[in-house]
């Protein structure tokens, strides 16, 4: 829970520090701006909410590791979904409106969080999960969003150590095996889930699993 808390805090403060003109610039998901991934968030928490409103005494089907989906490529901008995202932001027309909604939204989504019993069992895309096990498969949700948000954006601060130390070790029991120890928790995530492509050097230092890679999670 205070992982979660505490990820998510650090990437609504940086979307809040932003100047406008960064919502312009692209961000690392493909096709989106950074206004998109904004909205996104804002999607995400809304999720966020729904999820933890809708309890049920079914037994857990997933847990925080099970609950990714794995895909084969990574995404390209163009699933339909990705493209309601994109008009949806547009709609918004000025930043201030993306931060107030995020901030209305995503600090409900963080109390709700705060509020939710660990074993709270919830039900959300026809699972079922703990909310301790949700809440901790969204540190990896808010720690790569925070990464692509970051991707063209140098001087704007990036996912607390906590947060990228915690969805790495999550990214390694998804894929079956560690990251090489020398590889930082940043480029372990980068890497792995196809953000970027890894040098010829990193590569050979994955050995068998850079067959598995990317792991391009939904």
């Amino acid at each position: 829970m205070d992982l979660f808390s505490h990820s998510w805090t650090a990437l609504r403060t940086a979307v809040a520090d932003l100047p406008d003109e960064d919502f312009a610039r692209p961000s690392g998901c493909a096709g989106w701006l950074v206004r998109d991934l904004v909205c996104h968030l804002v999607i995400d928490a809304q999720d966020v909410l729904i999820t933890l409103a809708t309890p049920t005494d079914a037994e857990p089907t997933r847990d925080a590791v099970t609950y990714w989906e794995v895909a084969d490529t990574p995404p390209t901008g163009d699933d339909p979904l990705d493209a309601l995202t994109v008009r949806l932001a547009a709609a918004y027309e000025d930043p201030w409106l993306l931060k107030f909604h995020l901030d209305d939204v995503g600090s409900a989504a963080g109390r709700a969080a705060g509020l939710a019993g660990p074993g709270l069992r919830v039900s959300t895309r026809d699972v079922v999960l703990t909310a301790d096990d949700y809440l901790s498969a969204y540190v990896m949700e808010w720690t790569l969003h925070h990464l692509d948000l970051i991707a063209h954006l140098p001087g704007v601060a990036g996912p607390p150590a906590e947060s990228l130390a915690g969805a790495r070790e999550t990214l390694e029991r998804i894929a079956g095996a560690p990251f090489p120890v020398s590889w930082s928790d940043k480029d372990a995530l980068l890497v792995g889930t196809g953000r970027r492509a890894p040098t010829a050097e990193e590569r050979a230092d994955l050995g068998d699993l850079a067959a598995k890679l990317p792991l391009v999670l939904g």
